[in-house]
């Protein structure tokens, strides 16, 4: 059976950069992404389990009824996301390890669920100033957005104990290295 690696972080700790990166530089480790379920409609050119499993609300719904989702969440009201129990196994299946970027309320269900087969990683801003100047040196959000980000970045800090490991991202290189050492090593062991 595959493993997992579960890596919550605030908006803004350079979450998606590492994990990009360690999946590019180490194809060995065989990280791969699951392809997650919703309830809303496919946009453009999106195909059913490719970029995701698309049901309607009733059907997603009955899934969570019947305990099919390892995790979930209603982003808005009547739409949801999550991750489907069969589709990690399916990922074992294939000989893959599954890699997620979930927040902290969905890597507490996946640990949950998997036990010592999963290794949870909070990433942390150095601080939440710092964090701020992140957000704010993106130019991609309004003031208002990126004090919404930083006052959930706050709650979620208040969670990283409840993770296996925690690394803090004050150096993108560094973090970067203690990253791969920790994932290398839990995938490694049997």
């Amino acid at each position: 059976m595959g493993k997992l690696v579960i890596i919550s972080a605030p908006s803004g700790t350079g979450k998606s950069t590492l994990i990009n990166r360690l999946r590019a530089e180490h194809p060995d480790l065989r990280l791969r992404f699951s392809v997650s379920a919703t309830s809303r409609p496919p946009r453009g050119e999106e195909r059913d389990g490719v970029e995701y499993y698309f049901f309607s609300q009733a059907d997603f719904e009955a899934k969570i009824k019947q305990g099919e989702f390892l995790e979930y969440e209603e982003v808005y009201s009547g739409r949801y996301y999550g991750t489907l129990r069969s589709e990690v196994e399916r990922c074992f299946q294939a000989g893959d390890n599954v890699i997620f970027d979930v927040d902290y309320v969905g890597a507490q269900n996946i640990k949950r669920a998997y036990g010592s087969s999963a290794l949870s990683i909070f990433i942390k801003p150095p601080s939440i100033e710092e964090l701020r100047r992140r957000l704010t040196g993106r130019s991609t959000d309004s003031p208002e957005v990126i004090e919404e980000r930083v006052a959930k970045a706050a709650e979620e800090l208040l969670h990283a104990d409840r993770f296996d490991r925690v690394l803090i991202n004050d150096d993108l290189e560094d973090c970067y290295q203690k990253l791969y050492q920790l994932v290398s090593s839990f995938l490694a062991c049997s």
